[in-house]
């Protein structure tokens, strides 16, 4: 039975498909992404707040501003609908403080205000709330009007605040004896656990539905390069997702619902045209989101997982809409030309004619219900960021910085620590970290959100300490670094360190020498009289020791601290000699002997042995039958 619909009637039920089907679920609902605000002065109103990210422009992920906030002084301005007076009035006059400019909200898209505060030079807008409600996104204009021609060009964070917080602001702005200072930080809107990053991409195969269909596909194609890297690097873990809708069950067997939909209703595209009569339909849509879905699973089983970006990014050169080749033959080409086995693919897609639940749209569908700290996926396209929806321009250095956002400090990869997505902030008296300038060590760590000060580790040696004061070198190879940061002097070519590789940590000057090892000095054995006071000796300092000469020709040992005959220790030598060689000689002689009775037991103990069982010869019977009730043990010779 046909549904008398008519085209625009199926476009308003195509379109209602998704709400119905996250109304179904009733954990399903929406989240602000927000960040936080402080008011630093006055005292009289310093407090906290939250606000709502803006979706348009570029938020500082990761970062936060501090700003003087201006609000208009003509009403007709306060809503920031019309361009301001002037070149850039806004423009903040000190580099290091800039203005963030306070509007109202209404009369005009949110958006608009934004590009307006742009143009006039603010670095930030924040929006007050009419309403006394909870705190709502701010999402740009539809792709239809006309405003969305400058959204590409927003690069301002912007945010909404409830209505008391802005009026005690306007009311102190108002008096115009003081100065409202306002921290914008976003360092905690996007969670931060580890060193890797999950985020996914909820987007769609259709090339022929307007702005944000260019907008996603371009970000695909300039991101690519930058998920590439991280991918391979193992520092992220990307997820493509597809929006599915289904049909209502009045509707299944209509022939609008089987043009759009797969698997018996249960997956819907709309139709890209909006011409259920001409062109592709939205079930050719369906199609490819799932080939599209089954590449990435493909790849990911061979460890390619990255591959799906090249892919989508080839299909769209190769088979758009645009140019009629929006086919399976066209897929299937793309997929051979990366190495990809099109029978796995095709086996992931499944029988899109079959009743029957299709595995893979089935978890995209589950996957669009809001959970934990994510929202509903409702619009497209959205970036989600370890659970948490990106708010903001799909731009593919602000993704970037967004996604850098999320690793936790000191893990960040390098292509985060770039200069265009951050300062370095050990450039500037070293971060107020530990230093070693003579070296060259540093505590100082550059990390995407800032700075750490964290004692390294050179060369294999770790240092330990606070990082900000001091840091010391520890371990057994921590004379490699610096001589472990204690005393050392090469005189004569002989080296003299305080540093001691059989102790873990610190310093302590070398036996001949005094002092607290990160200074040392000669001692004088000589002048103190502790050493060479044997009678008739002579002694003579030298840097780290001394030497001392007997009287005549004997010879001087300086653990006794006497002298003694020179040829007295020549006959020592020989005595020493002639007692090593006499036991060397008696070694050797029990070694043989030794031997000698062993081989002899041996032998007795395996001819008492084979007596038993069997007779040798009439004289050994009779000497066998003499002692057979001796024991055994009582025939060996040993």
């Amino acid at each position: 039975m046909k549904m008398g619909l008519g085209r625009w009637d199926w476009v308003l039920v195509m379109m209602m498909m998704m709400m119905m089907w996250v109304m179904k679920e009733t954990e399903g609902r929406f989240v602000v992404e927000k960040s936080s605000i402080s008011v630093l002065s006055p005292i009289d109103i310093r407090s906290k707040h939250d606000a709502a990210i803006g979706n348009f422009g570029v938020p500082d992920y990761g970062g936060s501003m501090v700003g003087s906030v201006v609000y208009p002084q003509k009403p007709a301005s306060a809503f920031g609908c019309s361009q301001f007076q002037g070149d850039k009035p806004y423009k903040s006059k000190s580099s290091s403080r800039p203005t963030i400019l306070l509007l109202d909200r209404g009369e005009c898209y949110f958006a608009l205000k934004a590009w307006n505060a742009q143009q006039a030079g603010a670095a930030a807008v924040i929006v007050v709330d009419t309403f006394d409600e909870p705190l709502i996104t701010m999402d740009s204009p539809e792709a239809s009007s006309n405003a969305y021609d400058f959204i590409e060009k927003l690069t301002i964070p912007s945010a909404l605040i409830q209505k008391s917080f802005g009026q005690s602001i306007k009311d102190v702005l108002q008096k115009g004896d003081q100065e409202v200072l306002l921290k914008l930080d976003w360092s905690e809107s996007l969670p931060h656990p580890d060193k890797r990053v999950e985020y996914e991409l909820w987007t769609n195969s259709n090339d022929e539905c307007g702005v944000r269909c260019d907008e996603q596909m371009n970000f695909v194609k300039n991101f690519k390069g930058h998920a590439q890297i991280l991918e391979k690097g193992g520092y992220t873990m990307f997820t493509p997702h597809y929006i599915t809708w289904y049909c209502p069950k009045p509707f299944v067997l209509s022939d609008q619902c089987r043009s759009q939909c797969i698997n018996h209703g249960r997956y819907c595209a709309p139709d890209p045209e909006q011409d259920f009569g001409d062109g592709y339909n939205g079930k050719d849509v369906v199609f490819e989101n799932l080939r599209q879905l089954c590449v990435h699973r493909v790849a990911k089983e061979t460890n390619r997982s990255w591959v799906w970006w090249d892919y989508v990014t080839d299909f769209h050169i190769r088979c758009s809409m645009k140019k009629k080749r929006y086919s399976k033959e066209c897929a299937e080409d793309v997929i051979k030309s990366l190495g990809l086995p099109s029978d796995k693919v095709q086996e992931c897609m499944g029988d899109p004619e079959a009743d029957i639940d299709n595995e893979v749209l089935k978890f995209e569908q589950d996957s669009q219900i809001g959970r934990g700290s994510r929202g509903d996926v409702t619009i497209l396209p959205t970036l989600v960021i370890n659970n948490v929806q990106y708010r903001g321009k799909l731009d593919r250095t602000a993704v970037l910085r967004a996604i850098c956002a999320g690793f936790k400090e000191t893990t960040d990869p390098p292509i985060c620590l770039s200069g265009d997505l951050e300062t370095n902030e050990c450039l500037e008296r070293n971060g107020g970290c530990w230093i070693d300038s003579q070296k060259g060590i540093s505590a100082c760590k550059d990390t995407f959100r800032g700075r750490a000060c964290e004692c390294p580790t050179v060369n294999g040696v770790q240092y330990r300490g606070d990082g900000y004061t001091f840091c010391e070198a520890f371990g057994a190879g921590r004379c490699t670094v610096n001589n472990g940061g204690c005393w050392l002097d090469i005189r004569d070519g002989k080296r003299f360190s305080a540093c001691s590789v059989s102790n873990m940590t610190g310093c302590s000057c070398p036996q001949g020498f005094h002092g607290d090892g990160h200074t040392c000095k000669d001692i004088d054995e000589c002048k103190e009289g502790t050493v060479c006071r044997c009678e008739g000796c002579t002694c003579k300092d030298t840097y780290g020791g001394y030497e001392c000469k007997c009287k005549g020709d004997k010879l001087y040992i300086a653990d006794q601290d006497t002298c003694i005959e020179r040829k007295a220790s020549k006959f020592a030598w020989f005595v020493s000699l002639l007692v090593l060689g006499a036991v060397a000689s008696a070694s050797l002689a029990g070694y043989i002997f030794y031997r000698y009775r062993l081989r002899a037991y041996m032998d007795s103990e395996i001819m008492a042995i084979m007596s038993q069982y069997m007779p040798l010869d009439n004289q050994h019977q009779n000497q066998v039958a003499i002692h057979e009730n001796e024991p055994l043990h009582q025939t060996s010779t040993v």
